[in-house]
Formats: C-alpha cells, structure tokens, sequence
C-alpha cells in the first residue's frame, strides 16, 4: 500500500461531514506536519469547534506556492451506499469511501509529498492549507488567508486540488446566495384588505429572478440565477405576514456580480408595497475564478504534469479568494468531480499516482535555484 492510500484510508475514517467538528482530523494531521519540521498554524471558526491547518515548509520569503484543500465532506444521509462511507474499500483498482474524491484524494497525496518537502533544499516556500467548511459555502477559506498573509509572507501561487482528473481549470463562476425575507400584515382571509400580503411581493420577486436568469442565459461562461427555496403563510384562510426566498446568482466575473446584485437592490426598492418590508441578507459568497491569460500558476501546473488545454470548469471552489488576495490561482487536482456528493464516491489508484508525481515535481520545482 502506497503512503498516500495508507492516508486517505485514515482520513476517510474521520467523518468531517460539514455539520461536525473536523478536530479530530485537524489534530492528527497537524501532528504529523509539526512531526515533518513544517510551521503549523490553526485557525478556528468561531465557535473553536473547527479549524484550518496552515502547514509551511521551507524559507520564509515570498514567491512560494500554496496547496490548497478542504477537509469536511458532505453528508451520506438517505444514500444507499455498498460499504461503509467512513472506511476506504478497494474494488477494481477504485477506491470507496466519502472524500476519497472531494478531496481527501488530494490531501493525502500532499500529506504523503510533505515527507519529501521536509528533506528537500527548498529555496521557496511550500504551503499546505487546508480549509473547513469549503462545502457549504467556503466559509472557512476568508478566515485562513488572512492568517497565512498576517504569519507568513504571500506566496505567488495556488495550486487548488480539488478533482479535475488532472486537467487544468482556469475558470469558473462564483456562487453569492441570499434570504431575502418579505413582511406584512396577517388578517382573516375574508377580508384581505384589512391584512398585507407577504407571498405577493415574494412571488413578483421571483418572477424579476426568473427575468434576470433568462436574460443572462446559461453555461459555465454564462451567469445564472435559481431559486432555491419558497417559504410562506401558515394557513389557507390567513393573509400570510411572512415568506422568505432563498435564491443565488452565479457570476462569471466580480463586474457581473456587482451589475447583478444592484440591479436585484435596485428592483427591490422600487417595488415594495409601502405596507411589506423586505430585508435580503447575503449568506455564501465564492467569487469566481477569472481567466487572465498565461497565469504563472497556469504555467507551472502545466510543467508539472497538469493536462492542458485549459477548461473552465462547472463548479465552484476557494480558488477566487486567492485571485483576490492577488495569488495566481489555478485547479489541477485527482479525480473526477462526477464522483463526488454521490453514494460509493471513488477515486482511481493512478489518479493518486498522478497526483504523487505531480507533487514530486513541485519539490523539484521550489528547490531549484
């Protein structure tokens, strides 16, 4: 068994499942990293029952590199799964378990290069940042840039690994999801006037969305709206004081998600009945990873081994906050993201072998004066 299995086989075994604390695994790993010679840092959400691991090897200078992956997985809740989803199983040369594709595929992997990491003569810096919380929304992303820039200085480059079958994504759109809560006046519904109904306004709303979505189109390079959720009133024969929309927009650019969420604020002030309030709160905000070009993170995923040509890719990840906090940031990762969130997630052994060499070269790379 190959280190880097030997270490999804472990990290598999902890549920990280969003709605849990991912301690347990935070602290076995950070034990070894600290074991390796790596400068450690934790950085925990508030409530200190999750934390992201910053783990560094090599000078502290900038122009490094930064690895990046989530630790929590998403729930096996009413899947029907052949084995148990908390212990990896091998089958045909795939390997079971949930995260073994997204992504504790890829932390393992950069758990297993940290050995050679840790002996190489690196003249830049390697980081390995792993966030909590990436499913549901990147929450814990914001929270581990700001530590790495305040202890360490900014590396050039991120490498996300989330699964891509080692192909190189340079793009994607970003995810801002919002609650948009309407208010009114209930009364018996034999007299609706004498209440102020709050499914009414709800429902133009949704239909300004639907609008703004089909105005936009669809695709990956294209923007889309969706509604998520409605929920309003209590009864057929009561004027409904309350119901709150949950709706989200996904930009290809921060322009558009600008132009997006003004032209959504600006309807919302004009056509409010004056007895309806509304109030609208942002929840989630992943900004999307924009093309620029030959990135030099693009480059050097390239050479060390990434498959071109460049895709943009159909999903979201923490790759934008690192654009944003002026890193080149690329994904190139092990597996295919058709396996993931799905029951009998797997990931192949020579996607992990890919991953290793891939890794094996990045040292080379940092340690090349």
């Amino acid at each position: 068994m190959s280190t880097t299995i030997a270490l999804l086989e472990e990290l598999v075994g902890f549920d990280t499942t969003s709605s849990q604390s991912n301690l347990a695994l935070v602290e076995r790993v950070a034990d070894r990293l600290e074991g390796l010679g790596a400068r450690v840092r934790l950085s925990h959400d508030d409530g200190r029952s999750k934390a992201n691991i910053l783990a560094s090897f090599g000078p502290q200078a900038p122009g490094g590199v930064i690895l990046s992956g989530h630790t929590d997985v998403v729930p096996v809740d009413d899947q029907n799964w052949s084995s148990d989803p908390f212990r990896l199983t091998e089958r045909d040369g795939k390997l079971y378990g949930r995260g073994a594709v997204d992504m504790k595929g890829f932390v393992a992997a950069c758990l297993a290069a940290a050995n050679g990491f840790a002996v190489a003569d690196l003249v830049r810096p390697i980081h390995i940042a792993l966030s909590y919380d990436e499913e549901v929304g990147c929450l814990g992303v914001p929270r581990l840039i700001d530590d790495l820039l305040a202890h360490e200085e900014k590396p050039a480059l991120a490498i996300i690994g989330e699964p891509t079958g080692m192909r190189l994504g340079d793009r994607h759109r970003g995810f801002l999801g919002f609650r948009t809560r309407f208010e009114g006046k209930a009364a018996h519904s034999s007299d609706p006037s004498a209440g102020a109904s709050a499914i009414y306004p709800a429902a133009d709303f949704v239909g300004f969305l639907k609008s703004v979505g089909h105005r936009a189109g669809a695709g990956i390079d294209q923007a889309t709206v969706n509604i998520g959720r409605i929920e309003g009133g209590s009864a057929i024969n009561i004027v409904p004081s309350a119901c709150e929309v949950l709706w989200e927009f996904r930009p290809v650019t921060p322009q558009d998600a600008d132009e997006t969420e003004l032209l959504i604020a600006a309807y919302l002030a004009r056509a409010m009945p004056p007895e309806v309030r509304q109030s609208t709160r942002r929840h989630v905000h992943v900004p999307p990873l924009s093309a620029t070009g030959e990135e030099p993170a693009l480059v050097l995923a390239a050479a060390l081994g990434g498959i071109g040509p460049p895709f943009a890719m159909p999903f979201g990840t923490e790759a934008g906050f690192f654009q944003a906090a002026g890193m080149s940031a690329v994904v190139c990762g092990p597996g295919s993201i058709a396996q993931a969130h799905l029951p009998d997630e797997w990931i192949e052994r020579s996607q992990l072998d890919a991953a290793d060499a891939f890794l094996a070269r990045l040292a080379g790379w940092a340690s090349r004066r």
